[in-house]
């Protein structure tokens, strides 16, 4: 299997003048209209704050059964909690992973549209009280992270900076804490199935030295192995949408670990809120000439409203939560 040579991007190259800023923002729009995937360092994110989120997420998988269980997702009509090994899917088939799925804390909402059903609190271990005050650090640093992106991407696209704050709403976020336990078998075993990520934007932060992301690219399935200190950033299907297909939303998946490794890594979906439409970007003659429309998948189709987008892939990938929860959204 070879590896995909990503390109790696440097954020803080928007703070040392117009012309590197100028260049981060071309090189930002070549990696994701080639590729849809790249590195990123230089986010200011500190390795302090990335070994406590890391040492919080291993604490919380070495929980007894019964302290997990006790935020299991089934009792949160919200998609949030726990999800155990085998309890979600991609593409109909079994991710073998569990994770913690955490979200906006908010209060439920009473009627409106059926994405409004995403909206709700999260369930957080009582074993763990440290764990909510570590996610809400990272979550405000990588929003941050994310709202730098956006404007340079906007401004790469021809748009105003502004472009993204002003159509995105109050954010919908999804942190996922994920832990891959490893696999005896000895064909490789599906970590979690290829799909293309609902959203705009995703910041992953995997554990260093642990491979087993691969990226479909010319047709091929590639290695994307962790850089030290860097994210995996990737687009997503609405940023696909709101380009006209300029820029791609890549299919990817995660290969299982041999055990007895295993494998911690958290991703971070900076997404509109779920009420929001984003209209299409007005690019270029020259960009545009190059944007070849949204892909059509009748399976999988691409929503401009990101709550139709959130839904459908919350409704897929947990059928137990559906079928307790949202039994009526089923039969639909």
């Amino acid at each position: 299997m070879a590896e995909l040579p990503l390109p790696v991007l440097d954020l803080s190259r928007l703070d040392a003048g117009p012309e590197a800023a100028e260049q981060f923002r071309a090189e930002l729009r070549a990696a994701t209209h080639d590729v849809g995937f790249f590195y990123l360092t230089g986010t200011g994110v500190s390795p302090e704050l990335e070994d406590r989120l890391h040492r919080a997420a291993r604490d919380f998988f070495a929980l007894p059964e019964a302290d997990k269980l006790s935020i299991e997702n089934v009792k949160s009509p919200h998609f949030r909690g726990y999800t155990r090994v085998g309890g979600e899917r991609t593409q109909g088939e079994v991710d073998w992973r569990e994770q913690i799925d955490i979200g906006p804390e908010r209060e439920p909402l009473a009627g409106g549209p059926a994405f409004n059903r995403l909206v709700g609190p999260n369930l957080w271990p009582e074993a763990q009280p440290e764990l909510r005050e570590v996610v809400a650090e990272w979550h405000a640093t990588l929003s941050e992270v994310s709202r730098r992106l956006l404007r340079a991407w906007a401004e790469a696209l021809g748009a105003d900076s502004s472009y993204f704050d002003e159509h995105f709403g109050e954010p919908q976020t999804l942190i996922k804490i994920v832990r891959y336990p490893g696999k005896v078998d000895p064909e490789q075993q599906q970590g979690v199935g290829a799909h293309k990520d609902s959203g705009v934007l995703t910041l992953l932060w995997v554990e260093p030295g642990k491979g087993g992301l691969q990226v479909r690219y010319d047709g091929e399935w590639v290695d994307a192995p962790p850089v030290p200190g860097a994210f995996v950033v990737n687009i997503g299907e609405m940023l696909e949408y709101a380009t006209g297909g300029y820029l791609k939303a890549t299919d990817h998946r995660v290969i299982s670990p041999k055990a007895p490794d295993e494998r911690i890594s958290i991703p971070f979906f900076f997404n509109p809120a779920l009420d929001s439409r984003l209209p299409l970007i007005e690019l270029p003659a020259e960009l545009a000439a190059e944007a070849h429309g949204v892909t059509d998948d009748p399976s999988n189709p691409i929503h401009a409203l990101y709550g139709e987008n959130a839904l459908k892939s919350r409704l897929r990938a947990h059928p137990d939560v559906a079928a307790i929860h949202h039994a009526d959204l089923v039969r639909a």
